[in-house]
């Protein structure tokens, strides 16, 4: 069972803006994640899910608003029309503490899984590589892949390239970690095993932001489910709750396209 958040909020998102010249992507978010939390982010396609994702770890700016990490403003120094964006270390520091894992593996082609898995906390962190390459291992194992370590992306399946992706994501040692569609490339016999991992982490006590299309995954892992469409909030609740008792007509509809993926 997914462990119950603690209730200081770890993720704080105060009415963010983000626009792409005439378009607005997100409209004024707002809403918290807690310690330990799992939330869900759910809606059609272009409802600003991703992006809100990439502004959590600042892979986009965001044009007004604030977001913090662990009470830290994530992007900027100063508020206002004074705030600036921060120097490109300190970009660097705060996305360490949030991992991202996207729908394409994004793994180095040339390196084996454990090179990739290695990599960061070498490299970046500037671990001795005894230190480092014994953590790395253990990951691998933690995803069911220490026989794989040895092989190369070529040689694993989708799966098995998206469970090295969280390795090599955890292996920074963050303290949230964001999913977006991180199934969505997969074929479908291969979803389970990284949904699963993704399971375990929420058992440990991982905060998480997810966005998925697997509703079914959403309702029995996430604590919190949020409906977005048009950059906007329009429905957030328990998952169990949000999924079995949608409140609003919009909701409604675009659970009707997934009813057969959960049981009512």
């Amino acid at each position: 069972m997914t462990t119950e958040p603690a209730a200081s909020p770890m993720i704080v998102v105060d009415g963010v803006v983000k626009r792409f010249g005439a378009l607005t992507a997100l409209a004024g978010m707002t809403f918290e994640v807690g310690r330990g939390e799992v939330v869900c982010l759910i809606g059609p396609s272009g409802s600003g899910k991703s992006t809100m994702l990439r502004c959590i770890n600042f892979l986009e700016s965001y044009d007004e608003g604030l977001i913090t990490v662990g009470g830290e403003t994530i992007g900027y120094l100063g508020d206002g029309a004074g705030r600036r964006v921060r120097p490109a270390t300190d970009l660097a520091r705060q996305r360490q503490r949030v991992g991202m894992v996207f729908q394409s593996y994004n793994l180095f082609p040339h390196l084996t899984a454990l090179e990739n898995v290695l990599e960061g906390p070498v490299h970046v962190l500037r671990r001795p590589r005894a230190e480092a390459q014994a953590e790395a291992l253990a990951l691998l194992d933690k995803v069911g892949l220490s026989a794989k370590a040895n092989e190369r992306p070529a040689r694993l399946s989708g799966g098995q390239q998206q469970r090295v992706a969280i390795a090599r994501a955890l292996a920074m040692k963050p303290q949230v970690m964001l999913f977006d569609e991180v199934t969505s490339a997969l074929d479908p016999e291969l979803v389970g095993e990284v949904l699963q991992t993704i399971r375990a982490l929420a058992e440990e006590g991982m905060t998480m932001v997810l966005v998925t299309h697997e509703i079914a995954f959403a309702r029995e892992v996430a604590h919190r489910i949020i409906f977005m469409d048009e950059g906007q909030i329009v429905e957030s609740g328990p998952a169990r709750d949000l999924v079995l008792n949608p409140r609003t007509p919009r909701l409604q509809a675009f659970l009707r396209r997934f009813r057969e993926g959960y049981m009512l």
